[in-house]
């Protein structure tokens, strides 16, 4: 940000002679800049305009919906070689970036969320029942239901509407570590370090079956293929520390595919809306497969160090399928497939923009990378100073949030992969990033038993949630916005809310 110092003792001073010096700045009278709006896919809004040199970011926003003729004004953020317009053009750009007002200024227009999420500020419930550590927690893609796994070998579902306890659902024989839905809210998958996967029937608390058994080593990952690509909504894959990930069918109950080829653990699967599966492994590789016959597509490789976690750029929009932010329900089948279709080809332009994943891993880096075209990286990022453990990406694709060992929380911009910032205020391992649905905000849960909100705008602490009694293992924000759930070394499911 333009004139800050960073980690200056003496911040409260030089604050005070900004502001004494604001006067200075001040555009000259009647300055005028000459501007060109572009959009983020490169196409030139009107023609140049000549505009006061002051204009702010409300002014330019106001001028842009008149050109694009929108109906309803909607929210811009404006960037010139990405610094963002905060003051006005002539603080941010022609002084911050030192710029002449006789060159013409190209203005990067991004649309924003239409709605916004309200920041959660308190605990509404603390929810006991698990008689030991909660190790993930998700809610339903529809935000309806939560489903919490845990080392007391259970899963939970929790009834959000009245915040209490549904179903407890008993079977497994060890830790179960993961859980997760499939995408129309019909299954609840469950993995555990006992092998075996189950499903379950969310609606009533009742198995489908018995164990699946096919990995002969803890499951690490659960991925369900995106409701745009199988409206049955009926695959899914698994990773496992036995160095494969599996393809099923739910309804048959049985493997389909059996992909193998990593020589160490594979601690992260994600079936991407192209169709493609990504897994990455403590073999320090990320191989990309095709899912119809699982061929190998191609092999990414970069780290040095064991690869922890994988993000898609879709995550969000894949996660939730046909549900938005309104809470609207479908009839049948095909019309939830066509409202995930459409918001799925929105979301990535008709398939121009291209699906990106970005790997952390135990060598501190983090990669970004494009895997449809190949399987060179778009960039290393380096900066953590500690085991990256969790990344994920902005519901709109633009911003990368990373989660270190190094107790900080690091912003990346997803296009090019730059540095954005580093939050700092957690006295512990931050093990947990999630995003809010309009992208405004992040969260991240910590090993020193808060969870933090983090605005992106100001890039600052927007709120702390303190209430845990131990380290918070997983944090998920709904859907909607409007919940976030937390567990982890207390045993205790929490709730907060706006």
């Amino acid at each position: 940000m333009g004139g800050e110092t960073k980690f200056h003792p003496y911040t409260a001073k030089s604050k005070r002679k900004q502001a004494a010096g604001d006067a200075a700045p001040a555009a000259p009278v009647g300055a005028t800049v000459v501007a060109q709006f572009k959009s983020p896919e490169g196409e030139v809004c009107g023609p140049p305009l000549n505009l006061p040199a002051d204009v702010n970011p409300e002014q330019l926003a106001l001028l842009l919906n008149n050109l694009l003729q929108n109906e309803d004004p909607l929210p811009y953020s404006f960037l010139v070689d990405d610094t963002e317009i905060t003051q006005n053009l002539h603080v941010d750009i022609i002084q911050g970036l030192q710029r002449s007002t006789e060159d013409l200024v190209t203005i990067l227009y991004r649309p924003q969320a239409v709605f916004r999420v309200r920041s959660v500020t308190r605990c509404s419930s603390s929810l006991t029942g698990h008689t030991e550590a909660i190790l993930s927690v998700c809610f339903s893609p529809d935000g309806t239901q939560l489903a919490t796994g845990s080392g007391d070998t259970t899963v939970r579902i929790w009834d959000l509407a009245t915040e209490t306890p549904q179903f407890t659902l008993e079977g497994h024989k060890n830790w179960v570590q993961i859980v997760a839905w499939s995408p129309d809210c019909q299954i609840l998958a469950s993995g555990s370090m006992d092998s075996t996967i189950r499903l379950w029937n969310p609606k009533t608390g009742k198995p489908i079956g018995d164990a699946l058994r096919a990995h002969s080593q803890v499951i690490t990952s659960i991925s369900w293929e995106p409701m745009h690509l199988n409206e049955n909504c009926n695959r899914f894959a698994s990773a496992s520390r036995d160095g494969t990930v599996r393809i099923w069918d739910a309804t048959l109950r049985k493997v389909l595919m059996t992909l193998s080829g990593h020589t160490g653990p594979v601690m992260c699967v994600k079936w991407g809306g192209d169709g493609l599966i990504y897994s990455a492994s403590r073999d320090k590789t990320i191989k990309v497969w095709e899912s119809t016959q699982g061929k190998l597509v191609r092999s990414l490789e970069g780290h040095a160090h064991w690869v922890n976690h994988l993000a898609l750029s879709t995550d969000f929009i894949l996660r939730t399928g046909p549900y938005d932010h309104t809470g609207s329900t479908f009839p049948d089948r095909s019309t939830a497939h066509a409202a995930a279709t459409k918001r799925y080809n929105a979301a990535t332009a008709n398939g121009t923009r291209k699906e990106r994943l970005a790997s952390c891993s135990d060598d501190f880096t983090i990669f970004l990378w494009e895997p449809s075209t190949g399987k060179k990286p778009i960039t290393r990022m380096t900066g953590h100073q500690q085991p990256v453990t969790h990344l994920s990406f902005s519901p709109d694709g633009r911003t990368i949030a990373s989660a270190s060992f190094d107790k900080s929380i690091k912003l990346w911009d997803a296009e090019k992969g730059v540095f954005i910032s580093t939050l700092r205020g957690h006295v512990g391992a931050v093990f947990q990033v999630c995003w809010s649905s309009d992208s405004r905000q992040v969260l991240s849960g910590s090993r020193d038993s808060t969870l933090k909100t983090w605005d992106l705008k100001t890039k600052k602490l927007k709120i702390e949630l303190p209430g845990h009694a131990d380290e918070v293992y997983s944090v998920d924000w709904s859907p909607a916005g409007d919940k976030v759930a937390s567990g982890g070394k207390d045993k205790v499911l929490k709730i907060w809310k706006h």
